[in-house]
């Protein structure tokens, strides 16, 4: 399944996740490949951010991540950064944007 999603990052902090990005831990990647997810795509526009996840299930994916130690201390590292995050909690499976228009 593929998921688009919308985060925003701090207009003053934008060299800060970018550079964040460049240094994902390994140990992160390894878990999020393992909980189904084979790309993931970050574009930013602005402060404005847009993901894109191809993934087996969406709602296992944040479910196995949600309490993962490698991924909370990811989160609050980004928390400090955006202004609009990533829900991993359960709610968060519904934070998809729609589908409007496909070609």
């Amino acid at each position: 399944m593929r998921i688009a999603l919308h985060t925003r990052v701090r207009a003053d902090r934008i060299a800060q996740y970018e550079s964040a990005h460049r240094e994902v831990p390994a140990e992160l990647t390894t878990a999020i490949r393992a909980a189904g997810v084979s790309s993931w795509t970050i574009w930013r526009s602005g402060s404005e951010l847009f993901h894109l996840l191809e993934c087996e299930d969406y709602t296992r994916l944040l479910a196995e991540l949600e309490h993962l130690p490698v991924n909370v201390a990811w989160q609050a590292r980004m928390a400090d950064l955006l202004d609009v995050v990533h829900d991993y909690s359960e709610a968060g499976a519904e934070a998809g944007l729609p589908v409007v228009w496909e070609l």
